[in-house]
């Protein structure tokens, strides 16, 4: 005699909670290749990518929720649930980290190496023109003091090199770090200063962020400051004092390089 054995239908809170944890996904990554290839500009990309966010979290709370009925009822659906959750989880990862660090670095956009007399970014038509008419201003009083307390570590740069073969050193970070140069003035004039501004891209979204680069000869030295800031957003996330390591160790590299 034949059984006849019934198997428990899927939960249909795990279904759902899958096929919107892949549509987020699907959400996030055309908002990242759209601003990545500046189809659309940084705060739509940013919008799309909020959008994918919270999807996310829907889809996570649906299961739970089906890991809930799940448990209570015998439904099948525990792997697709558990799977959702990792999809999202992939999704989350990134502003929960994001989250972490705004709350343990200050309210900071815009850093620098020299807060005395910060570098300052060219306004001359080609630069404007490339920041699309931006350019940051004056930093706070208040950004400065906070930035002494968190990065004591940024300091300005002395090479024991003549201002120009500094220079060339500088040049050859800047095209290791593969940022943009959007204007530049060699070594010279009275005072004999050299300048150097450029645009990076965040890794995600691909923000842009301008850096202003500045050489001042000293006897038988060169000092290289470099300032960073953000186009975007109130809070860096610490991102800009990490370039300006990153910078200051590949200038290090191309100097033990020589």
């Amino acid at each position: 005699m034949r059984r006849l054995i019934i198997e428990e239908p899927y939960s249909a809170a795990a279904t759902w909670s899958r096929r919107l944890a892949i549509f987020a996904l699907a959400v996030a990554a055309i908002g990242v290749t759209l601003a990545r290839v500046h189809a659309i500009d940084a705060p739509a990309g940013l919008a799309v990518f909020a959008a994918a966010m919270l999807v996310a979290c829907v889809a996570v709370l649906l299961a739970i929720t089906a890991l809930v009925v799940i448990w209570r009822t015998g439904r099948r659906g525990t792997g697709v649930a558990l799977a959702t959750m990792f999809l999202a989880a992939l999704l989350l990862g990134f502003p929960a980290y994001l989250a972490a660090q705004a709350v343990r670095l200050p309210l900071l956009n815009d850093v620098s190496t020299d807060l005395i007399d910060p570098p300052d970014f060219s306004r001359s038509s080609v630069a404007l023109a490339a920041r699309n008419g931006h350019a940051s201003g004056e930093l706070p009083t208040e950004w400065r003091e906070a930035q002494r307390r968190a990065y004591p570590d940024l300091q300005p740069i002395v090479l024991d090199l003549e201002i120009q073969d500094a220079w060339g050193l500088v040049l050859n970070a800047v095209g290791a770090m593969r940022w943009k140069i959007v204007d530049r003035a060699a070594p010279g004039g009275r005072l004999g200063l050299g300048r150097i501004d450029a645009v990076d891209v965040s890794m995600i979204l691909g923000f842009p962020d301008d850096i202003a680069i500045r050489l001042r000869p000293l006897a038988g030295q060169t000092r290289i400051d470099i300032r960073s800031a953000s186009r975007y957003g109130r809070h860096d996330f610490g991102v800009n004092a990490r370039r300006v390591r990153k910078f200051s160790d590949e200038l290090q590299a191309q100097l033990d390089a020589r």
